[in-house]
């Protein structure tokens, strides 16, 4: 198994990483971040330590608006659904609302195509399922 490597700034980087993780995705980042383990140790910490740790940490912007233009551009992409399934998922653990979430998937109809959007509301209906089932 790949770790971060010893330098205070690197474990600081992994260690705020997982937190980050951890909230805006719960088990399904940990989850997606265990199965690459075993064949790509490196890709799972370049989304803890750089993803996460660097990036979506960012004091900038709030979590909540990260995940949604996450969201936005996942579902522009037209085909990374489970990914998409998993950042929905993310932004109403960090705050959005459903409605958000479908506004969002709505823009994306203008600016990525109708198919995109048809898509992603697909996936939105899933992930909605899901996260109320957890409770």
């Amino acid at each position: 198994m790949s770790t971060p490597t010893s330098s205070p700034d690197a474990a600081d980087r992994h260690a705020r990483g997982l937190n980050t993780l951890d909230a805006v995705t719960a088990n399904a980042g940990n989850a997606v971040v265990a199965s690459l383990r075993d064949l790509a140790p490196e890709l799972a910490d370049f989304i803890v330590d750089f993803a996460y740790g660097e990036v979506i940490s960012r004091p900038g912007i709030d979590l909540r608006t990260r995940q949604l233009t996450t969201v936005a551009a996942l579902a522009a992409m037209g085909h990374p659904q489970l990914q998409l399934g998993v950042h929905i998922q993310g932004a109403l653990n960090v705050g959005a609302t459903k409605a958000e979430v479908i506004e969002v998937l709505l823009q994306i109809a203008v600016y990525a195509g109708f198919p995109a959007a048809i898509n992603a509301i697909n996936t939105a209906r899933r992930a909605f399922a899901e996260f109320d089932a957890r409770g």
